[in-house]
């Protein structure tokens, strides 16, 4: 399974391509104001992540025309090679998904929660698609069970093209473990959540001992 980060910041961008497991990012303008951007300095922005992912960067459109989707996402998609537009699930959204992909233009479509959803977008051409697993815990349903019947679903079929599903809105290591059990091709997540995957009590017992173990080589 491969990591995208859910995030803007540069720093963060560096560090997780840094440990060699980032295989893309997935960003919005949202995601930039809370660092601090001005959306007239967005475009720049996706580049500068372009420049450091050597992977998909999905970028976000918000305009919810179809005309005015596709005209964002032909505007997107000419900052980098590395940019796939992000579109929302809806019947505006799956237009314009086609338009993009007759355009040769890669699209993630999101906000998806249902099987109906994920088979209609990979049907109007999304190259992704990120069901949504945190958002179900927030109204106490299961989340991997959703993402798990969207995975089982789409491989039943052949879409002509290349379909990779994003579990989405994953919070935690648990959605990480449920994710990559499923066949999730690929997790986006927050830099948190990124790193608490590396973490674990006994990793770091194990390594307090390593370190007093040395001690007394060391000292001996």
């Amino acid at each position: 399974m491969k990591f995208f980060l859910d995030t803007a910041n540069i720093s963060e961008i560096e560090e997780a391509a840094s440990w060699g497991v980032l295989s893309g990012v997935t960003t919005n303008p949202t995601l930039y104001a809370r660092e601090g951007g001005r959306l007239a300095d967005f475009h720049d922005h996706i580049v500068r992540i372009c420049e450091i992912v050597d992977g998909p960067v999905s970028a976000e459109t918000v305009s919810l025309k179809r005309d005015e989707i596709v005209a964002e996402g032909v505007e997107l998609a000419a900052l980098h090679p590395n940019v796939v537009v992000k579109v929302p699930t809806m019947p505006e959204g799956l237009a314009a998904t086609k338009a993009l992909f007759e355009k040769g233009i890669k699209v993630n479509m999101t906000l998806c929660f249902t099987v109906p959803q994920a088979l209609l977008a990979a049907r109007s051409g999304a190259a992704f698609i990120s069901p949504f697993i945190g958002r179900f815990d927030d109204i106490s349903e299961d989340g991997s069970e959703h993402l798990a019947n969207v995975v089982h679903a789409l491989d039943n079929y052949d879409f002509g093209h290349k379909v990779e599903v994003i579990a989405a809105s994953v919070r935690h290591p648990e959605h990480v473990l449920q994710a990559a059990l499923i066949g999730a091709d690929i997790a986006t997540v927050p830099m948190a959540t990124l790193e608490k995957c590396v973490k674990h009590p006994l990793t770091d017992r194990g390594l307090e001992s390593f370190l007093a173990d040395w001690e007394k080589v060391k000292n001996s």
